[in-house]
C-alpha cells in the first residue's frame, strides 16, 4: 500500500544524513557517469606548459556502488521541502496513534531522497525510529547501508550498526562497526575505513579506530590509523588530522623519495601548517643520507595591500663532499627565496625578489636534482623596484644584485649589479593614425675590478599607421641619445670592440663622459591578398603577404663607450624587422637596409592557421660598421609551419648565407599524438659554431595503465647527452606510481680547469597518488612538462 506522510515523518532520513555526510571531498563526480576530466580534449599542440591533468577515475568499475544505487533517483536536494512522501510497505500497523509500525520490503521516497529496510518503527510524538534489517538509503550526494539504525529526527542524533558507505560527488567510500551521530554536524566512526578505491577492492586505505568528523570546522580526525596498500600496512598514526571539505587543514603532507649522487637518498616529511585564512606555512625536515639533516620551510601571506611569499632551506651541519668549500670548515649552509608584492599608492607597488645561498656550491650539492625544474641554476638575481602604471604611460625605480652559484667560475662571469636604475616609457597617441613614445633608461652600473659608471638612453619617436585589412604603411622617427658618466679611475680600463664580438683592437678609455646621437628612421609596409582554395577536399583561404622594411640609422664611433650589459644577438625572423641587433643601450647599430619579406597562410573555414610559411632577406645599401661586416646580403631566413590537423605538427626554420656559401641556422621540430594520451615530439637545432642538438622525448601509452615517458637531448660535437630522462608510468582506479630516472649536467664545462670537462650527475625518484588525498609532491610532472612538449 502507498501512503501520504508529513515531511517531518521520513523517519531515519535526519540521520542517514549526517552519518555519511562527513568524508574528504575527492576530486571528482559521481562514479559510473563522464566527469569533466574525462572528456576534457588532449593539450593543443604547440603549447608550451601544459595544464597537469586532474586524477582520472576512468579505469574505475562504472557500477562501483553499493549494489541499491538507483540512477533513475532525482538529483536536487532543494525539491524535497514541497516533494511529498511515499512509502510503500507490505504490512502496516498503525494501532497505536503513535506509533507507526512497518515490515516486509519497506520502501520511503521523497525527492532526491530513498530509504529501504526490512522493517521500520516511527514515533510520531517523540520522533524516535528504528529501522532494523538491510537499512538502504540513497540521497543526491551518498549512499549507505546498515543492519541496524536507530534515532531521534529532531535531536538529529542516531546510531547506525554495520555500515557501508558510497559517496557519489566524491568516491570516498568504506565501511564501520558503528556510526553515532551527536548532532546534524558532527559524527563520530568506530573502526572504519576509508578509501577512494571500488567498493570491495581497495587497493589502498585508511583503517582507524575511530574517526570523528565536525563538518562546522571542515575537519576530521583519525586516531589510531594505518595506511594500507593492499592487507600490507605501511605507516602508522596514533593521530592524524584531515580536510573534509574544501577548507584548507593543517597535516602531514606525503613524503618525497629520492636519490641522487650529490646527496644520496633523500627523505622529505612535509608538516602543513594552517595559520590563518590569510597566511600559512609549510615545515619540511628533510634528510640526505650522503650530507645529513635540512629544515625548509615556506610563508605565505595575502593581506589587503600586500602579498608574497617566503622560502628558506637550512642545513646546521653539511658532512658531504662540498664542491668551492674544501678548504674551509664552515658546515653551515642556507638557501632564502622571498618574494613580495606591496600597493604603495594609485597604482605604484612595491615589488620585491631576494635570493641568496650561503656559496656558490649550493646549487650544485642541493638544488639540481630530479626535484627542482632541471634548469642549470649559475646565477641568482635579487631585485627591489617600485613601479607603476597607467593608461599611456609605465615607469619603475629599483635595484639589482647578483649572485654567482656556479663553483667552477668566478665571478667574473657575473653581470654588472644596477644599484640603482630606473625606467620611463609612454606611448599618447595624438591622432587615430599618429602617436607619440619614448622609452627611457637611466642605470648606475656595479663591478668590482671593472670599470663602473651610470648610463642613461632616451628613446623618443613618432609612430604613424596608415592601411585597411588590405595594405598598411607604418612609418617610424626615433632619437636616440646614450650619455655616460664613468667613475674616476676610468682611464685605467680599456674599451673593446671585440668584447662584443671576437674581433677588433682594444683601447684606453678617453672620455670620462661620452655620448651618442643619432636618428633612427624606418617605413614598415605590406599588402595582404586572399583567395579560395582546396586541399585533401577541405576548404581554405590562402593568403600572400608581400612586406618591405626600410631602416636608415647612420653611423657613430661607439669604441669608446663602454659595454655594460649589451651583447649581439643572435640572428632570426624576428630580427629582419628589428632596428637593432644588439640587446642593451651600449651599442646601436648602423644601418641602411631593406627587408623584402613574402608570408603565405593558409586558414580553415574557421579563421585558424593550418599552414604558414614566410622567406626573408635583409639588403644592405652600406656596410654595418657597428656589427662589423661589409655583406651586401644578410642570410636568406625562412620558417614553416604545419598543422593540417590535430595529430601532428610541423615547424622549421633555416638560415642560408650568401656570404659565407653556409648553412647560418637550421631548426625542425614534429609533433605527434599517440592515441588520446601519447605524445611524440622529434627535434633538431643546429647553428654554426654555436651548438648542435637532436632531441626526441615522448609518451608512450603501453595500455590504459601503464606508459613509459623519455626525453633526450644529443649534442652532437660533445658526443653525448645533454639531459636524459626515463620513466614509466602506472595508473589504476585509485593509484598512481611514477618512477623516473635523469642523467644531466649540472654544470657547464666553461671556466673548468682542463680537462675538467662538464660536471654530471644522476638522479632518480618515486612518487606514488593516492588519487583523492593528494600525492608525494607532483616533482615529476614539472619536471616532464619542461622535457616533453606537451606532456600532461
Amino acid at each position: 500500500m502507498t501512503r501520504k506522510l508529513p515531511p517531518r515523518r521520513l523517519l531515519a532520513v535526519a540521520a542517514a544524513l549526517a552519518l555519511i555526510g562527513h568524508q574528504a571531498k575527492a576530486e571528482t563526480a559521481q562514479p559510473g557517469r563522464t566527469t569533466t576530466e574525462d572528456t576534457d580534449t588532449a593539450c593543443p599542440l604547440g603549447t608550451f606548459h601544459c595544464p597537469p591533468k586532474p586524477p582520472s577515475y576512468a579505469m574505475c568499475r562504472p557500477n562501483a556502488m553499493l549494489d541499491f544505487y538507483d540512477p533513475t533517483l532525482s538529483r536536487d536536494p532543494s525539491l524535497r521541502e514541497t516533494s511529498p512522501t511515499s512509502v510503500l510497505a507490505q504490512h502496516v500497523d498503525s494501532s497505536d496513534q503513535a506509533v507507526y509500525h512497518l515490515s516486509g520490503d519497506v520502501k520511503l521516497d521523497r525527492a532526491d531522497q530513498k530509504l529501504q529496510a526490512d522493517s521500520l518503527d516511527y514515533n510520531n510524538v517523540s520522533t524516535d525510529y528504528d529501522a532494523r534489517g538491510n537499512v538502504r538509503y540513497q540521497e543526491a550526494g551518498q549512499l549507505l547501508s546498515a543492519s541496524h539504525m536507530q534515532g531521534n529526527t529532531n535531536a538529529s542524533h542516531g546510531i547506525a550498526h554495520d555500515v557501508s558507505y558510497q559517496m557519489l560527488d566524491a568516491r570516498g567510500n568504506g565501511v564501520a562497526e558503528q556510526g553515532q551521530m551527536f548532532d546534524a554536524q558532527r559524527t563520530r566512526y568506530t573502526r572504519a575505513t576509508y578509501s577512494t578505491c571500488d567498493v570491495g577492492h581497495h587497493v589502498w586505505e585508511f583503517r582507524a579506530k575511530s574517526i570523528a568528523i565536525d563538518k562546522t570546522t571542515g575537519v576530521g580526525v583519525a586516531r589510531n590509523a594505518t595506511m594500507r596498500l593492499g592487507k600490507v600496512p605501511f605507516l602508522y598514526l596514533p593521530y592524524i588530522s584531515f580536510p573534509v571539505n574544501d577548507q584548507r587543514k593543517s597535516g602531514f603532507l606525503y613524503p618525497v623519495f629520492g636519490k641522487s649522487s650529490r646527496g644520496g637518498f633523500e627523505l622529505s616529511t612535509p608538516y602543513y601548517l594552517n595559520l590563518a585564512p590569510n597566511y600559512d606555512a609549510t615545515l619540511d625536515p628533510r634528510i640526505y643520507t650522503a650530507r645529513g639533516p635540512m629544515l625548509g620551510g615556506e610563508f605565505r601571506y595575502l593581506f589587503p595591500r600586500t602579498r608574497g611569499q617566503f622560502n628558506v632551506q637550512y642545513v646546521p651541519d653539511d658532512r658531504g663532499e662540498r664542491v668551492g668549500l674544501e678548504d674551509t670548515k664552515d658546515t653551515e649552509r642556507y638557501l632564502v627565496n622571498f618574494s613580495n608584492v606591496t600597493r604603495l599608492w594609485g597604482s605604484w607597488n612595491l615589488i620585491s625578489s631576494i635570493n641568496r645561498a650561503s656559496d656558490s656550491g649550493y646549487y650544485y650539492d642541493y638544488g639540481e636534482d630530479l626535484a627542482t625544474t632541471g634548469a642549470v641554476v649559475r646565477t641568482l638575481s635579487s631585485n627591489v623596484a617600485v613601479r607603476g602604471a597607467g593608461k599611456w604611460w609605465s615607469a619603475a625605480v629599483g635595484a639589482t644584485v647578483y649572485q654567482n652559484v656556479n663553483p667552477f667560475v668566478t665571478d667574473a662571469s657575473l653581470q654588472y649589479r644596477q644599484l640603482p636604475y630606473a625606467t620611463f616609457s609612454m606611448d599618447v597617441p595624438l591622432t587615430p593614425w599618429l602617436e607619440f613614445g619614448m622609452d627611457t633608461q637611466a642605470v648606475a652600473f656595479r663591478k668590482p675590478g671593472y670599470i663602473e659608471g651610470e648610463r642613461e638612453d632616451l628613446y623618443p619617436y613618432l609612430a604613424a599607421y596608415f592601411g585597411t585589412p588590405a595594405w598598411f604603411v607604418r612609418p617610424k622617427v626615433a632619437y636616440r641619445y646614450t650619455a655616460y658618466q664613468l667613475d674616476g679611475d676610468f682611464q685605467k680600463y680599456g674599451g673593446s670592440r671585440g668584447a662584443l664580438l671576437g674581433a677588433g683592437g682594444i683601447s684606453q678609455f678617453t672620455e670620462q663622459s661620452p655620448t651618442r646621437a643619432l636618428p633612427i628612421v624606418s617605413v614598415d609596409s605590406g599588402l595582404v591578398f586572399d583567395r579560395s582554395t582546396s586541399l585533401f577536399g577541405s576548404s581554405y583561404t590562402q593568403t600572400l603577404e608581400p612586406r618591405l622594411y626600410y631602416l636608415y640609422v647612420p653611423y657613430r664611433n661607439q669604441n669608446n663607450l663602454p659595454v655594460f650589459d649589451t651583447r649581439l644577438m643572435s640572428f632570426d625572423y624576428w630580427q629582419l624587422f628589428s632596428p637593432n641587433q644588439f640587446s642593451g643601450a651600449d651599442r646601436q647599430m648602423d644601418a641602411n637596409n631593406l627587408t623584402a619579406a613574402l608570408t603565405s597562410r593558409l586558414l580553415d573555414e574557421n579563421g585558424v592557421e593550418r599552414m604558414s610559411v614566410s622567406l626573408g632577406q635583409i639588403h644592405y645599401f652600406s656596410p654595418q660598421r657597428v656589427v662589423g661586416n661589409d655583406w651586401v646580403h644578410s642570410a636568406y631566413v625562412a620558417q614553416f609551419g604545419l598543422q593540417l590537423s590535430d595529430r601532428w605538427r610541423l615547424n622549421s626554420s633555416y638560415q642560408w648565407s650568401p656570404n659565407t656559401r653556409m648553412t647560418e641556422m637550421g631548426s625542425f621540430e614534429l609533433q605527434r599524438r599517440v592515441g588520446d594520451d601519447g605524445i611524440l615530439n622529434v627535434s633538431y637545432h643546429y647553428r654554426r659554431n654555436l651548438l648542435e642538438q637532436y632531441g626526441v622525448s615522448g609518451v608512450y601509452p603501453l595500455s590504459d595503465r601503464w606508459r613509459v615517458v623519455g626525453a633526450v637531448a644529443w649534442s652532437v660535437p660533445d658526443g653525448h647527452s645533454v639531459e636524459a630522462a626515463a620513466g614509466v608510468q602506472y595508473d589504476s582506479c585509485c593509484v598512481a606510481l611514477r618512477l623516473v630516472e635523469r642523467n644531466y649536467v649540472k654544470q657547464s664545462g666553461y671556466g673548468h680547469p682542463a680537462g675538467s670537462g662538464n660536471q654530471r650527475d644522476n638522479a632518480i625518484m618515486f612518487e606514488i597518488v593516492f588519487k583523492g588525498l593528494g600525492s608525494s609532491g607532483h616533482q615529476i610532472d614539472s619536471l616532464l612538462q619542461r622535457d616533453i612538449l606537451g606532456y600532461q
